[in-house]
């Protein structure tokens, strides 16, 4: 099977690469499990994401927004910051000439979109299989099934544990934050009013109760090892009652949604040394993993799709689209963000994971500081934002 482009990854990251280079004119083959296309589940998905406008106008140019089940994306218009001392921030939308901060998007609610439109996009042919070996000149691919597939160029979105990453043999910064990142949905007796709450709670780790539609909210809560070990023991209740703690004022009592169990997934922080490599660009997790109390792991993925749609787009004509210059150009365009987000979600991961009393003032005096200068609470909200 010959194609320009070929996909490496299931996941929504790569599913959007796909469907943009396909729309883009470009043969493009989908190494992936075949498409179910089910419908979503009553039950609320655990694991969500907020998008913000990168992803938004992306997801809107691929006509996956549209085909996203409306009544399960829940606006975030403000979002409030708070330490264990009382310091608080606040950003709202308003202040950041936006109707909207964000949009909080379950998983399989991004997914069955996606699935949607790849079943009706013309240039995509979609092949079940496993990767097994690659042709040293990274032009063939061989499946476990003995079928090959060769592409002019191949897109590593096959996770933080990345098969093609791997085979390429480009080395990464690796540390594990020692933490899992706890997640649930509640019911609230009070309205969330579209904010997004997230309380720095010092050793108990960071809290984070994201607005769903309705009175709901999704909780991820970034707990260190050995709590997070007992939260995942504990009922629901007990930990709508820890929860308590922090919301009560703000969105009264708490009641867990089906399926009625917490679910955790490891945090760790992964920068590969590199983004390409011969005939291929990586994305999504495969290309960064940071800690997700900024909520911005899948808009970085999302951007990478953008910038990498952009690069082979505006590639001299006599270029191949996995040509050496095009891809540089694709890595290049990616650092600044990359590095950003990876700096700013590492850094405050470190500072308010700290017990230490010095460092409790210091940021609790930052956020203090920061919450009363406009100018740069807007500049904050603009680099969230993906603006």
């Amino acid at each position: 099977m010959q194609c320009e482009i070929a996909v490496i990854g299931n996941g929504a990251v790569g599913k959007a690469a796909a469907l943009g280079f396909a729309q883009a004119g470009y043969r493009v083959i989908l190494v992936s499990p075949a498409v179910a296309g089910k419908a979503l589940s009553e039950e609320w998905d655990a694991r969500v994401f907020a998008l913000n406008h990168t992803a938004r106008h992306l997801l809107g140019r691929l006509k996956v927004w549209d085909a996203l089940d409306v009544d399960r994306i829940a606006p975030i218009d403000a979002m409030h910051v708070m330490d264990e001392a009382g310091a608080e921030l606040v950003l709202d939308a308003y202040s950041a000439h936006h109707q909207q901060l964000a949009w909080i998007v379950e998983d399989q609610n991004i997914n069955q979109a996606l699935d949607t439109v790849l079943r009706f996009t013309p240039n995509i042919q979609i092949v079940n299989g496993k990767t097994d070996t690659m042709s040293a000149d990274f032009s063939v691919l061989t499946l476990t099934d003995g079928a090959t597939l060769q592409a002019d160029l191949w897109i590593g979105a096959d996770g933080a544990q990345s098969w093609l990453r791997h085979l390429a043999e480009i080395g990464l910064d690796y540390r594990s934050y020692g933490q899992r990142g706890v997640v649930a949905n509640f019911s609230c007796s009070k309205p969330h009013h579209g904010v997004a709450r997230q309380w720095f709670a010092g050793e108990q780790g960071i809290v984070a109760l994201l607005p769903l539609p309705g009175q709901r909210v999704s909780l991820v809560w970034s707990a260190p090892e050995q709590l997070a070990l007992q939260l995942l023991s504990e009922t629901t209740a007990q930990l709508a009652s820890r929860l308590a703690h922090y919301c009560s004022e703000h969105l009264g009592e708490l009641t867990a949604l089906p399926p009625q169990r917490a679910q955790a997934f490891p945090l760790n922080f992964i920068s590969p040394h590199s983004m390409t490599g011969p005939r291929f660009a990586l994305v999504g997790d495969a290309a960064h993993v940071v800690h997700p109390l900024a909520g911005h792991g899948m808009n970085l993925g999302f951007g990478d799709v953008v910038a990498l749609l952009d690069a082979v787009r505006e590639r001299e004509p006599w270029r191949t689209c996995g040509d050496e210059r095009v891809l540089q150009r694709y890595a290049r365009s990616r650092k600044e963000d990359v590095l950003l987000m990876q700096l700013a979600t590492d850094g405050l991961a470190r500072l308010f994971g700290s017990s230490l009393t010095p460092v409790k003032t210091l940021r609790r005096a930052g956020l203090n500081i920061v919450n009363k200068l406009p100018f740069l609470k807007r500049q904050l909200m603009l680099q969230a934002t993906g603006r």
